[in-house]
């Protein structure tokens, strides 16, 4: 497993279909439709807003899965979100009834899964590895309630990341039907406890922090806020109120200086206006004697 400090593609998995071109009336193969590799986005030859119908005709959608879908424009008509005991498939073709345990369904899609009935004991949305206690793995669907030491199922799926530099890996996301504070084994295929931090580990999902480091160790979960130690806010606070003085004070010395400046101007030219008056004045007196 490749550490989370580096930038995942696999994220896009979540991000609208990718679409093809064919707009709404124009023909369509139902053959075209797959999962892209790498990525595992659903395409089609459809453009955004249509989805190839049984008569290979593209047909505006009939439903959708995100409150802002991509490709609509402001005055068009958007499909209709399913309600909650239904599902948008990857199609959007219509909403469809909740599949029951052991129905098959679409690619990491946990949210076409009925939920068990104590779906808030076992529903784990922090690290997405159920939806409601659901899982769809290995395209059918499973409840995850599997105890420590059963028999779990596990699905990896290999996904294409770019790192910091640029360089393609392959990261493997590996998700199993087990209680949430369990992961399921690849290699024994039964349900294991997480470990604590710092313990050792091979994979993510080994941790209880979902985050296992490249020294193969846990690691603290990669959305735990950092903390600083107390004498850094104290710097910080110093530094603001001392930023904020020293600009209040450095003010204070230049208008000061500006003030001086401009009463000097102001003195200067007064005592040339009284010595231009008494200039006048003694021309005067001597003009009339």
């Amino acid at each position: 497993m490749i550490p989370h400090t580096l930038f995942f593609t696999f994220a896009l998995l979540f991000a609208p279909s990718l679409a093809g071109s064919v707009q709404k009336g124009g023909a369509c193969n139902q053959k075209n439709n797959k999962l892209l590799a790498g990525s595992y986005q659903f395409h089609s030859d459809c453009d955004s807003v249509t989805f190839c119908n049984s008569t290979n005709l593209c047909q505006l959608k009939g439903c959708r899965r995100d409150i802002f879908p991509f490709g609509y424009s402001e005055s068009s008509h958007l499909p209709d979100l399913c309600p909650n005991d239904q599902f948008c498939p990857d199609e959007m073709d219509a909403c469809q009834p909740l599949l029951p345990v052991g129905s098959p369904c679409q690619l990491n899609r946990d949210d076409q899964c009925a939920p068990p009935p104590n779906f808030k004991q076992l529903a784990n949305p922090r690290f997405g590895m159920n939806n409601n206690g659901s899982v769809c793995l290995n395209f059918q669907c499973y409840w995850a309630n599997v105890t420590a030491n059963q028999p779990c199922v596990v699905e990896n799926t290999a996904y294409t990341g770019y790192g910091a530099d640029g360089q393609e890996f392959i990261d493997i996301v590996s998700r199993g039907n087990c209680m949430t504070g369990l992961y399921c084994d690849s290699q024994n295929l039964v349900c294991k406890q997480t470990l604590a931090l710092g313990q050792s580990c091979a994979a993510d999902k080994e941790c209880d922090s979902m985050n296992c480091l490249g020294t193969q160790v846990c690691g603290t979960p990669a959305d735990a806020p950092k903390h600083f130690p107390i004498f850094v806010y104290i710097v910080v606070c110093f530094g603001i109120f001392g930023g904020i003085f020293g600009t209040l004070i450095g003010l204070f010395f230049v208008h000061r200086r500006q003030r001086d400046t401009e009463r000097e101007k102001r003195m200067q030219y007064w005592r040339e206006q009284v010595e231009w008056s008494s200039s006048l004045r003694e021309k005067r007196c001597t003009h009339v004697r």
